[in-house]
């Protein structure tokens, strides 16, 4: 597996929507519904002027069939998929969630953030895709090339 680092452009980035993420909270406090976070970091990412699509939709596909559709809660200038939560706890299937998001749309960062917590920054996971290269075994088997997974911090 190669983990696939975000380049220093997407660290930034990152660490920009951490920031916008940490005043939303630090002006409006743990306790509210997903919704109102997310209207209001909308409304910082704008003024900070950081590009975002909100409840984007994206077509899930099974062997090259489309099968649904998702909605990602925020994607941040066409990089970074963000993932709101105003839960108690985070659980494993919220850093799975962004990691599909991550497969589903090729991007290689994403953030799950819990705004339901005291101090924001326990509330935040780092989710970077991996890649399994499997050209040699595409080329024996006649297959596809390459499989994604997630790394999450």
């Amino acid at each position: 597996m190669n983990l696939q680092e975000p380049d220093d452009a997407l660290d930034r980035l990152a660490s920009d929507v951490i920031a916008a993420c940490i005043e939303t909270h630090r002006l409006l406090g743990p306790g509210f519904v997903e919704a109102a976070y997310e209207n209001a970091l909308c409304v910082e990412l704008a003024l900070r002027s950081i590009p975002f699509r909100r409840q984007t939709r994206i077509t899930l596909a099974y062997k090259g069939r489309p099968i649904g559709q998702h909605i990602i809660d925020v994607i941040v200038a066409d990089r970074l998929v963000l993932e709101l939560k105003a839960v108690e706890a985070l659980a494993p299937i919220h850093a799975l969630q962004v990691r599909s998001y991550l497969a589903a749309t090729g991007l290689t960062l994403g953030l799950v953030v819990n705004f339901n917590t005291p101090v924001l920054l326990r509330g935040v996971r780092r989710v970077v895709r991996q890649t399994t290269d499997n050209r040699q075994d595409a080329k024996q088997k006649g297959t596809g090339d390459q499989t994604g997974s997630t790394q999450v911090t």
